[in-house]
């Protein structure tokens, strides 16, 4: 378990970016506890609250980004544990009240959120990667939907996630074979827009932060709210949405800076108001 002097999750602000890194590097930053699950939505909630943050870097320390749960205790009833529980009812409101919390927490950041997978993105891990808007890879990074392979299934949202990113046909592929994929089919399936040297991820994903957020910030969370709703709204419903939002942002002062900056051919500067 982690504690104050060995935090689960590692949070820097840098600027406008914040990163946060898994840090349990020994066990792959597996998310082996309800206080890893806890941790990792507590960042998230404190980023996003943050009218400063505009851009949110998830990575892992070590050679891994996320191993996923931690098989060796899956067999254990640990109440402090992600999983299995004394009773199904207990198991069941154990995933509600752990690992499920942490796919909402990512769904409802207004700020765009980058996954830098810098190595095995396994199970639970794969399906974190996923619940960002963008996924850049190294060259070691490696993915598998597994769970199967331990005899279960994605409780943590990876079927509602895994689909939207790859495609059905692709994600019934991987969640029913539970094979492994490289950086580079990763990359040709769509589950990551980019593959990068290893000793450079992490200045890559910090270098795309950097033009994502130096965009208005009031409209950067608008547009990524008009993407959210688009999965699950009809045109006509998003078109109304959009309309609603664009007469908020015309009457903010960035738009108005970024138009002159724009004629006076200047770098704008945005204030978020």
């Amino acid at each position: 378990m982690s504690t104050a002097n060995d935090p689960f999750i590692l949070y820097e602000k840098n600027q406008r970016v914040v990163t946060l890194t898994l840090n349990n590097p020994e066990r792959m930053n597996a998310i082996g506890s309800l206080a890893h699950c806890a941790e990792l939505v507590d960042a998230i909630e404190r980023a996003n609250g943050d009218q400063g943050v505009s851009v949110i870097i998830i990575t892992g320390a070590g050679n891994a980004f996320c191993a996923g749960g931690n098989v060796k205790t899956m067999l254990d009833c640990n109440p402090e544990g992600v999983g299995r529980q004394a009773t199904p009812a207990q198991t069941r409101n154990n995933y509600r009240n752990g690992i499920q919390r942490i796919p909402l927490a990512l769904w409802n950041v207004e700020v765009p959120v980058i996954a830098a997978v810098n190595g095995a993105a396994i199970g639970a891990g794969c399906d974190l990667a996923c619940m960002a808007d963008i996924r850049i890879a190294s060259e070691n990074a490696r993915f598998a939907e597994s769970f199967l392979k331990v005899g279960l299934i994605p409780g943590d949202g990876g079927a509602w996630f895994l689909p939207r990113v790859v495609g059905f046909s692709k994600a019934a592929e991987l969640t029913f074979t539970g094979d492994m994929l490289d950086a580079q089919q990763a990359l040709a399936c769509g589950l990551v827009s980019s593959v990068v040297p290893a000793d450079q991820l992490l200045a890559e994903a910090q270098t795309l932060a950097a033009r994502i957020a130096a965009n208005p910030p009031t409209a950067l969370r608008l547009s990524k709210r008009l993407l959210r709703e688009s999965h699950h709204s009809r045109l006509p419903e998003l078109l109304e949405m959009s309309a609603a939002l664009q007469a908020l942002v015309h009457e903010t002062e960035d738009h108005a800076e970024a138009v002159q900056a724009f004629i006076e051919k200047r770098k704008p500067v945005f204030k978020g108001e």
